[in-house]
């Protein structure tokens, strides 16, 4: 009897490691579509540095969770105790880190509020200078999202945009754009630049680029939420088949 539950208990942690592999796999891919991703989403996460952080640290728990899965199948089919306790220590750890990761996001959570972004453009935005970092991420996130400002073009009054180019009411970055022919122009610039709402993008690219991914949003929190569990279960199995190997 005590054999049949061992050889349980042995399945059940492969089947259990197998998941974290996939895991792994899953959070690898997601962070390498981000880094090599050509459709602007890099310039786009570059905006914060804590999403841009964000991003290797997504590679470096899935790399991490991809060898632990790939040990804890090993430890388990080959009933290697060495091998179990390395894999209980190191998703132990990771386990830790995880929780504490999610409580940091919720104490700087103010660093992703409309408020924050909209004080940090009018303190640091410039327009066209290219070769600002800041600068450049927020021009490609405008253009690529056709919108204006973190909640309105109006976010530029009192920025230092407006200080260096006090004959704009917005940069070029806001204005609307046609696709005749395959080529791609303005609607009409100067008066973009000059303040008309007909020709500027006029909603604001907080709720824009939130809108957009809302859904990847939640489905990144499920499955935290899942590998999470998950990976509480393999600690429980591998600590009931390390006690139980002769």
């Amino acid at each position: 009897m005590e054999g049949d539950c061992l050889g349980c208990i042995k399945y059940l942690m492969f089947v259990f490691n197998f998941l974290i592999f996939l895991g792994g796999s899953f959070l690898l891919s997601v962070g390498v579509w981000v880094v090599v991703d050509p459709t602007g989403f890099r310039e786009i996460v570059a905006a914060n540095p804590l999403l841009f952080t964000g991003v290797y640290i997504i590679l470096a728990m899935g790399g991490m969770l991809f060898l632990l899965g790939f040990l804890g199948c090993c430890g388990a089919i080959r009933e290697n105790k060495c091998l179990l306790l390395f894999f209980f220590m190191l998703i132990l750890i990771i386990f830790l880190a995880e929780l504490a990761a999610a409580i940091l996001a919720f104490i700087f959570r103010e660093h992703l509020t409309r408020e924050y972004f909209t004080k940090e453009l009018k303190r640091y935005y410039q327009g066209y200078n290219n070769t600002d970092v800041f600068t450049s991420t927020w021009n490609a996130i405008m253009n690529t999202f056709d919108c204006c400002g973190v909640n309105s073009p109006e976010d530029f009054e009192e920025s230092i945009f407006r200080f260096i180019n006090p004959g704009e009411v917005v940069p070029e970055a806001c204005c609307r754009r046609n696709n005749h022919l395959g080529e791609v122009g303005f609607s009409n610039r100067e008066e973009c630049l000059s303040g008309s709402m007909l020709y500027r993008n006029n909603k604001g690219c907080y709720s824009t680029v939130v809108d957009y991914f809302e859904m990847y949003i939640y489905v990144a929190g499920a499955l935290a939420i899942v590998v999470l569990t998950i990976e509480l279960f393999a600690m429980v199995f591998a600590m009931c088949l390390f006690r139980g190997i002769q």
